[in-house]
């Protein structure tokens, strides 16, 4: 099964999240990979990083402070939809690692970690969504599905 086919487990990293609350190029996109996957995951760090990327909208000026306040309560509503995967000591190890042979930024690595992680533990293809290159390619590498189909 690939990402665009109705019923795909998704994992979101926090670029592909982004797009979900922030109409940007490929919110759309997103907004119908979601609509169409039967479940949707994240790790729990992507809280944290949507919500600085919110910031750094506000620090570019391209919305004011009112207005990602409103996205930003929408996203806290939509948080608990959301199946968040724990960071354990077994991720974090796992990162580790991956950081190192894929050459990721450390949250990158945690997110591909847990991305791999919760494929091996369902026994399922999991599609790994994200708009981060080296993310994308190390995915790919590591034998995920990748969404979207090319960066």
């Amino acid at each position: 099964m690939n990402a665009t086919e109705s019923g795909a487990i998704v994992y979101l990293d926090a670029s592909a999240l982004v797009k979900c609350f922030v109409v940007e190029a490929g919110s759309a996109e997103v907004g119908l990979l979601i609509r169409e996957a039967r479940i949707v995951g994240t790790s729990l760090i992507s809280r944290a990083e949507v919500v600085a990327a919110f910031a750094q909208v506000v620090r570019m000026k391209l919305l004011s402070r009112q207005e990602m306040i409103g996205v930003l309560q929408t996203f806290r509503m939509a948080w608990p939809r959301l199946l968040r995967l724990e960071l354990t000591e077994t991720v974090v190890a796992r990162a580790d690692t991956l950081a190192w042979e894929h050459e990721l930024r450390g949250y990158d690595a945690v997110h591909l970690a847990s991305a791999l992680s919760w494929n091996e533990a369902i026994g399922e293809p999991v599609t790994l969504a994200t708009f981060d290159r080296e993310l994308w390619q190390a995915g790919r590498a590591a034998g995920l599905v990748v969404w979207p189909g090319s960066i």
